[in-house]
């Protein structure tokens, strides 16, 4: 369970350091390029996925017992969170613009590496 809420307080600070980005990646400036749908989908979007990040987050502190019951719920919740973590490896590594990811290696190398915890220890609960 140790492991369950260190994954809770990894997807908090995931959540929380979605509000740097927009300085660091100079959100103003490129959205400024697109037409107002496409930034305000953009805008949309990414506020959906602070939400979401959000929610795992107090699904994992609040039920981190539940999660790893071996209970249907749990072993369902556990699998999808795995799951969509899991998903998200390919998109860091191979999707995202490599000259970002250089420019910014210690972040890229901690969201590797948070991607991996979060997937292996949801993965580790779901079959608990």
């Amino acid at each position: 369970m140790a492991a369950l809420r260190a994954a809770g307080f990894v997807q908090l600070s995931i959540a929380l350091a979605n509000f740097t980005l927009p300085k660091q990646l100079r959100y103003r400036e490129n959205l400024g390029r697109v037409t107002p749908i496409i930034r305000q989908i953009f805008v949309v979007h990414s506020g959906y996925i602070v939400g979401i990040l959000l929610l795992f987050a107090a699904i994992t502190l609040g039920f981190s017992s539940d999660l790893a019951s071996g209970s249907g719920l749990g072993r369902f919740l556990s699998a999808s969170l795995a799951l969509f973590w899991f998903c998200r490896i390919p998109v860091q590594l191979f999707y995202y613009d490599s000259d970002v990811r250089r420019a910014n290696r210690v972040g890229d190398l901690a969201m590797s590496a948070a991607l991996v915890f979060l997937s292996a220890t949801y993965a580790c609960a779901a079959l608990a």
